[in-house]
């Protein structure tokens, strides 16, 4: 399979790397505008034919599929030159700027019967894929809350506020542990360098059942951190990224309210057991995210991270900015 990369930049270097060491796959293009960045895909991987013009990548009869690692305004407009032309297509996240945008690419890859995916990274961790074994077999019980911190110094993006930039990542885990469709979300957020573009945000996402999940996002933290909480009615998960190797841990913990009968007071236990810790897959995520994309397109599979999954993440992400214009009003999604 032989395929093209459009961006190489912050994280291009890596998606380059994935797929020139994946079997069965040649790298045949790498484009950027940017000739300093082209020069170091040359001088990396001599056999990598390298442009400036991402037309020529889709001009090549030879190329299967595009991967795309571009800022977010570029997506739609690359996404559907790749998708007209019949290319196979994994795009950096979030997928699109807009629900209308995303809508029009989901579409467009349907009438096409081409694989439109996602790069929503953290979904192919041994990490997530653990919370997932755990959550699908009910051992935390009945989901209360997922509280989410994603927060470090920087990277300050020049066309995406802190919301955009950190929370897709929380948001297509949240989408794929969660099967229920949300009902609303709300946003707050502060802009402390004047650029139009808040860089501290708090997002809510509320669902039908009681289940709620907050997200904190930061660009201007003295520390780094990516920490999950999921609170169920039987058990109690952490997920820290940045442990080096317990990552997800389960606490059997929890409280259990009863009222007595015959007078109106309600009574609450806590319960505090044992902590464990599963083993999980070392494997790098973005390794086994290339491997799939490959495996869609060859098989025609529905990618874990499909553009369904990536139109979800836009459409929250797209009703917390309209939150963020009214000062964090609720709005439906």
């Amino acid at each position: 399979m032989r395929i093209g990369v459009i961006g190489y930049g912050y994280w291009g270097p890596n998606l380059v790397r994935n797929f020139a060491e994946t079997a069965g796959v040649e790298v045949k293009w790498c484009a950027d505008n940017r000739a300093d960045r082209l020069a170091i895909v040359k001088k990396r991987y001599p056999s990598i034919q390298v442009t400036e013009d991402a037309g020529q990548i889709f001009d090549d009869p030879d190329v299967n599929a595009v991967v795309i690692a571009t800022p977010v305004s570029t997506h739609f407009k690359l996404v559907k030159q790749a998708l007209e032309r019949g290319k196979h297509v994994l795009v950096e996240k979030p997928m699109t700027r807009s629900v209308a945008e995303g809508q029009e690419l989901l579409e467009l890859a349907e009438k096409k019967g081409l694989v439109l995916m996602v790069d929503h990274t953290f979904i192919y961790t041994g990490a997530v894929r653990k919370i997932k074994e755990i959550l699908d077999g009910g051992e935390l019980g009945e989901l209360h809350y997922l509280d989410s911190v994603r927060i470090n110094l920087g990277l300050f993006q020049s066309d995406i506020d802190v919301l955009w930039d950190l929370a897709p990542h929380d948001l297509a885990i949240l989408t794929y542990l969660v099967s229920a469709k949300p009902k609303f979300v709300s946003a707050t957020g502060s802009d402390h360098t004047g650029r139009g573009l808040v860089d501290v945000a708090y997002m809510t996402v509320q669902y039908a059942d009681n289940f709620l999940a907050h997200f904190h996002t930061n660009w201007l933290s003295p520390v780094k951190l990516r920490q999950m909480l999921i609170g169920g009615s039987r058990r109690m998960l952490v997920y820290n990224d940045m442990e080096p190797s317990e990552k997800v841990r389960v606490y059997d913990r929890g409280v259990k309210v009863t009222t007595e009968e015959g007078i109106h007071k309600t009574l609450v236990d806590y319960r505090t057991g044992d902590m464990w810790a599963p083993k999980l897959e070392l494997r790098e995520a973005l390794g086994v995210e290339c491997e799939h994309f490959l495996e869609c397109v060859r098989f025609n599979k529905i990618p874990w991270s499909s553009a369904a999954a990536g139109l979800n993440v836009v459409r929250l992400l797209e009703g917390a900015t309209k939150s963020l214009a009214k000062n964090g009003t609720r709005v439906a999604v």
